[in-house]
């Protein structure tokens, strides 16, 4: 009674920061259940009379079907080297799934599609594969286990096709490479193609369809194909020549990849190695400093390797430099990443000690996984490996795919509801409807508006019917009425459905929807904030406006992952940089800045920008500003008010500051009104004490003056030495 009641524990009272950890919880959760329903049924058979050992072993062996769920994604067409790679490692009864490139792959992954992907990371003649190195960073995947793969190419051609028929090979450019000098010693012309597996099934089916799809001059009789020999058992070809490269040291290491580390299954006797990946500061020395980290401490390196930092990495380093009060001159224009792989366990104390030692000098620390070298498994991968052994052989049909469910799932739209049609709501609208279907929902009347948009409008006395159907309902209602639009709703009509808020503060709604929906664990909650506004008509914009803008997400209850990524593919599609966020994260550091923006926006209206013919670099940003919530609601920014609890404080720090420029700018004005009434003084004094010089000079008998001159020093003096005095005084004045 207890277990069940523990299974039947919504997602939200599981123990976890972010949803990913929350699955990680309730999966060991899961597992001490079904231990102890193990160690509860075995006490019961041996208590029983029905069981001993002889009983026990005269039964058959029944194999269990758990391993069968070893789902391996890798990159190519069925054949392809990383297949081969991905079998030599896991065995031959392990599920391959090809996908069409390698980002697929680890979304595959990190979207529960698949347990692990199989994927190349370098190569021993054509160095690293700089597109996987990048990924690794994007998505959360955790490195399980090594394998260096021997790469031998084969050629490989239709039955009854002999060597010396061959006039033209296909394959790919770097497999043609590699065997160059062979093909050159038979005449042979290379032909380049997308994929060597490729290739061998475009010989394949070349008599299947009207047009062979080989280039011209090219028949499936005279044509090879230069790929691994499991893409010849694949197709049916036939291996001409085995290991046709002219260097036969090409080795390609690959890296399993998983949602969760296996570094506490490693054994201290086990070999292991470590990849991380860090960012330094702008200083001189700071990579021999980092390095001596590990040197010092005699950890050895297997590779070593620098990329450009990703746009997502260099926010996070300005942040991080804003918040320690560097200025902008100390980062600089390029900056890097270094990747580094090196022989040693994070469990090991010189190694905790060289991470902790590196985190102090890094700006940007990140473990990609401790795993065992040279092919080893462990933990449940070696298990399961173990377990695939002793199961009855399968079809090659069912070991080797080439889709999964989401693939049918990505051509079929989605069905989205928008309830609230306001400003914010069409500009969301306006961008979903052009690859999705859209409908909308308001308590005012905004058919006219969902007309002119070509969408479809629900009064809220049929939102049963507005609800019909859907896949997504988007709440783009401002928080103050968030709670009372959610009490509103059908909870009936929203199972099943991805429920996703777009407020900018996320702990007040993560909070409401969990506790509406605590009932209902089928309904997926999604928290956003696109942080763009919805300046002039929503139904205008383009893909160049929302192109760079941000929008954090935190999935605070999601259990359809394919779903929830199509949903955010819209915002990665228009070139929108996604950040997953945990909620309380977001409101103690991007909603502070939310709403000072907001205000600041409110501050700078239409009457202080005016239109001007010439316009400085500030005046525009200033005129961006001013427009970004020229079309949001009051509402809106109310709600940012009401539920930020450090809203107050920043007012109250405008008011002081507006206040402290208002006396300045009154300081100032006095000072330089008291500086010129003090100049005027300064001058007049300087007037009076000439006019009683030049009175002296006459008196003295240089000049003479008649009386009325020498007791007025305002009149002219006559005469030639009149003039002079009258030059003089002017040349003082002046």
């Amino acid at each position: 009674r207890v277990a069940n009641q523990i299974l039947e524990l919504p997602l939200s009272q599981i123990p976890g920061t972010s949803y990913h950890h929350k699955m990680h919880a309730m999966s060991r959760i899961h597992h001490g259940i079904a231990l102890i329903y193990g160690i509860l049924i075995v006490t019961r058979l041996k208590s029983s009379s029905a069981f001993s050992p002889q009983t026990a072993r005269s039964q058959k062996t029944v194999p269990s079907k758990t391993a069968l769920n070893l789902r391996v994604a890798y990159q190519g067409e069925p054949g392809a080297y990383s297949e081969k790679s991905t079998r030599e490692l896991l065995g031959d009864k392990v599920i391959a799934i090809g996908r069409p490139d390698f980002e697929s792959c680890f979304k595959a992954v990190a979207s529960f599609e698949v347990d692990y992907a199989c994927l190349p990371v370098e190569n021993s003649l054509g160095g690293s594969i700089h597109e996987n190195y990048d990924l690794l960073f994007r998505y959360d995947l955790k490195v399980c286990a090594e394998h260096e793969f021997r790469v031998q190419h084969c050629i490989l051609a239709k039955e009854g096709v002999e060597l010396e028929d061959i006039k033209f090979a296909i394959s790919h450019p770097q497999a043609l490479a590699q065997c160059d000098n062979y093909l050159r010693g038979l005449g042979i012309t290379p032909h380049p193609m997308y994929d060597t597996a490729g290739s061998a099934k475009m010989i394949s089916e070349a008599n299947l369809v009207s047009e062979t799809g080989l280039p011209e001059g090219m028949t499936p009789e005279n044509t090879c194909a230069i790929a691994s020999d499991l893409a010849g058992k694949f197709y049916g070809l036939n291996v001409l020549k085995q290991g046709a490269e002219d260097d036969d040291s090409n080795f390609t290491r690959f890296l399993l990849l998983g949602r969760k580390g296996i570094v506490q299954y490693i054994s201290k006797s086990t070999p292991a190695k470590t990849s991380i990946v860090f960012a330094l500061p702008n200083t001189a020395g700071a990579l021999y400093k980092a390095l001596a980290c590990f040197s010092m401490r005699d950890i050895d390196f297997s590779k070593i390797e620098s990329r450009p930092t990703s746009a997502a990495l260099l926010s996070y380093l300005k942040f991080r430099r804003d918040q320690i009060g560097k200025t902008d001159s100390s980062m600089p224009r390029f900056r890097y990443c270094f990747y580094l792989d090196f022989l040693s366990s994070t469990l090991d104390s010189n190694t905790e000690n060289a991470l902790a030692h590196l985190r102090e000098q890094a700006d940007f620390v990140r473990v990609l996984g401790s795993y065992p070298t040279k092919s080893r498994l462990v933990g449940p991968i070696a298990d399961a490996y173990e377990e695939l052994k002793i199961q009855p052989e399968m079809d090659r049909s069912e070991t080797s795919l080439v889709s999964l469910p989401s693939d049918s799932d990505e051509v079929q739209p989605l069905n989205i509801g928008i309830i609230g049609f306001g400003s914010f709501g069409q500009f969301l609208a306006a961008r979903m409807k052009k690859e999705h279907r859209v409908s909308c929902m308001d308590q005012a009347d905004k058919s006219s508006d969902a007309r002119r948009m070509d969408i479809d409008f629900y009064p809220t006395f049929e939102s049963s019917q507005f609800l019909t159907g859907l896949d997504v309902v988007i709440l783009a209602v401002p928080m103050i009425y968030l709670e009372e639009c959610v009490r509103s709703l059908p909870m009936e009509e929203l199972r099943g459905k991805l429920i996703i808020d777009v407020s900018p503060l996320q702990m007040q709604s993560k909070n409401i929807l969990l506790n509406a929906f605590r009932d209902f664990p089928d309904i997926d909650v999604l928290v956003t904030n696109p942080m763009f506004g919805t300046s002039g008509d929503p139904t205008t914009e383009t893909t160049d406006f929302w192109e760079g803008r941000p929008i954090v997400c935190d999935f605070a209850r999601v259990a359809d992952i394919p779903r929830s990524d199509k949903y955010l593919k819209i915002f990665k599609d228009a070139r929108c940089i996604v950040f997953e966020m945990d909620s309380e994260q977001h409101d103690s550091t991007v909603a502070d800045a939310e709403f000072v923006t907001h205000m600041m926006s409110r501050l700078l209206d239409r009457k202080l920008l005016p239109p001007t013919p010439v316009t400085s670099k500030e005046f525009s940003a200033l005129s961006e500003v001013g427009e970004m919530t020229y079309g949001d609601s009051f509402d809106r920014f109310f709600g940012m008010y009401k539920y930020n609890e450090r809203a107050k404080d920043y007012l109250s720090i405008m008011r002081e500051n507006l206040a402290d420029i208002e006396r300045q700018l009154a300081a100032r004005e006095a000072y330089l009104a008291a500086k010129a009434e003090m100049r005027q003084s300064d001058r007049q004094q300087l007037l009076a004490e000439t006019r009683l010089l030049l009175q002296e000079i006459a008196q003295g008998g240089h000049l003479s003056l008649p009386e009325a001159d020498r007791s007025n020093g305002d009149q002219q003096l006559p005469g030639d030495d009149s003039d002079a005095a009258r030059d003089l005084t002017l040349d003082v004045k002046g």
